[in-house]
């Protein structure tokens, strides 16, 4: 049984940091592409960064532009976990956030993990 277990959400004042992690079991990890979205309140799921697998493109990297030069997406292979480091966070950035596994025809998601930025 596939699992994606989210953590490291919180409160946080605007232009702090927060790190979200991601542990994959009950697949292989390596094969996965994996992301991070978000869902605010009232609005549409969006992707906010995303990791190719290292068997395929090397684990290269992609942002949403209200991301980019903020957050980071890195994998750890040896411990089936991919982190999110978000830094000088805005109230904007405040939703729910979901990590995904994508392989093929297999796609799979966390629970989510709320995150909060607020004074």
């Amino acid at each position: 049984q596939v699992q994606l277990v989210e953590s490291g959400g919180g409160l946080v004042q605007p232009g702090g940091s927060l790190r979200l992690s991601c542990v994959a079991s009950g697949l292989t990890f390596s094969w996965y592409a994996m992301s991070w979205y978000r869902q605010a309140p009232g609005k549409e799921r969006e992707l906010v960064a995303s990791i190719t697998s290292v068997t395929s493109a090397g684990g290269s990297t992609n942002y949403a532009n209200s991301v980019k030069g903020r957050f980071t997406i890195s994998r750890d292979n040896a411990k089936n976990t991919v982190y999110l480091q978000m830094n000088s966070l805005k109230p904007e950035d405040t939703a729910v956030y979901y990590c995904n596994a994508s392989w093929r025809r297999y796609d799979y998601w966390g629970q989510g993990t709320q995150v909060t930025v607020s004074s």
